[in-house]
């Protein structure tokens, strides 16, 4: 079975990191600093939606956004040592393994520190295929970065696993049935995002994909 998963706020709490790089940004700006909750806010749409978010709030020049945008760029690759994976992942990722499915990411970060992040916990080698917001023309939630990532290790039944809005609705216009996790950074009720299974602990997730399955966990 095929297992795609976003990143920010699903497998790693990232959110410190991508503070930190937007308030360089903004500081460049003379702008005020972002807090955590409010950097949280607007990650999900990929690094030019995040940029387009922090100008709107802080009432700076749209036409500052390409300039910002290079200077996150140029952090982003190194922006991971506030990074932490959630609890369970790295244990749930070597059952998923061992099991035999065939593991992906499908995420809006660009693919370039998606792929640094990844490699900074030892955890690239475990994913078959890794999409990124900048990998395609297209990102999420438009749903073929998700068909595009289930082609590519092999099509077949599968099973998107994230934690927002957006994650929700690249699922649900892909087809592929989405299991939440209720930690990360959605902003919405659970019970108002179209999801088949729902989970806060990564201990749990192998035993939600037999049940999925129709095999006893």
């Amino acid at each position: 079975m095929i297992i795609v998963f976003d990143l920010d706020g699903t497998l790693i709490d990232s959110a410190p990191d991508i503070c930190a790089a937007g308030n360089t940004v903004l500081a460049a700006e003379g702008a005020t600093p972002m807090s955590l909750a409010e950097a949280t806010g607007f990650i999900g749409g990929g690094a030019p939606l995040l940029i387009e978010r922090m100008i709107a709030a802080r009432g700076l020049e749209t036409e500052r956004h390409d300039a910002m945008l290079s200077r996150f760029l140029e952090l982003y690759d190194d922006a991971v040592h506030l990074t932490q994976l959630f609890p369970g992942v790295e244990a749930c990722l070597e059952k998923l393994a061992w099991d035999g499915h065939a593991l992906g990411i499908c995420t809006n970060k660009p693919e370039s520190p998606a792929r640094a992040v990844l490699d900074h916990f030892g955890l690239l080698p475990r994913f078959g295929t890794i999409l990124g917001g900048d990998t395609l023309k297209v990102k999420k939630p438009d749903p073929v970065p998700l068909t595009t990532c289930i082609a590519a290790l092999g099509g077949g039944r599968a099973l998107y696993v994230g934690d927002s809005e957006v994650d929700a609705e690249t699922a649900e216009r892909a087809g592929v049935p989405f299991a939440l996790f209720t930690r990360g950074y959605r902003n919405t009720p659970v019970d108002a995002l179209p999801h088949a299974h729902a989970f806060d602990d990564f201990a749990d997730l192998p035993g939600v994909i037999a049940t999925y399955r129709g095999v006893p966990s």
